[in-house]
């Protein structure tokens, strides 16, 4: 199973586009929010299920802010991450995510790529933005989590165009 990993698109979906067009097929893609009213035309691009998340940026949206979804054997739980600290650390997310029984927790909204493994119990995936990134070199980013034969998940961080990274 193929999963593309995006977050903080606001509004322009230039570097999802291309993305998408290097990584396809996908089965899923997950989208943490900050979408800002493209919800409909990036289901469209898709082409395969999408899961949303709304973040602090999408205004009058009934998607909601959260979710507990099954991926393989994994609970996830997805967010935006702005209600948790985010900007601070993962503790306090890893915290209520293992409240909600998840193995790992999916989050937006610090611009910055995260793919933390090191805990044994929750681990925390931040694809970074898609549009607006705010790490050293600011170049868009996403992750693909790939579940192999066995249904071990491997994490990849990408950058959005091949052009770019």
């Amino acid at each position: 199973m193929k999963v593309m990993i995006v977050s903080d698109s606001h509004g322009r979906c230039y570097y999802l586009e291309r993305a998408l067009r290097r990584v396809k097929p996908i089965d899923l893609l997950i989208h943490l929010g900050d979408f800002e009213g493209d919800e409909t035309y990036i289901r469209a691009l898709a082409e395969c299920p999408v899961e949303f998340v709304s973040g602090n940026n999408d205004y009058f949206s009934e998607i909601p802010r959260e979710k507990i979804i099954q991926i393989g054997k994994y609970t996830t739980m997805l967010t935006h991450g702005h209600r948790y600290g985010v900007n601070s650390g993962t503790d306090h997310i890893k915290y209520i995510a293992s409240l909600n029984g998840a193995d790992i927790v999916m989050f937006g909204h610090t611009h910055h790529p995260l793919i933390d493994l090191t805990d044994d119990t929750i681990w925390a995936i931040n694809p970074g933005s898609i549009t607006a990134p705010r790490q050293l070199g600011r170049i868009p980013t996403f992750i693909i989590m790939d579940l192999d034969r066995m249904g071990e998940a491997h994490f990849t961080l990408n950058f959005a165009d091949d052009e770019l990274g």
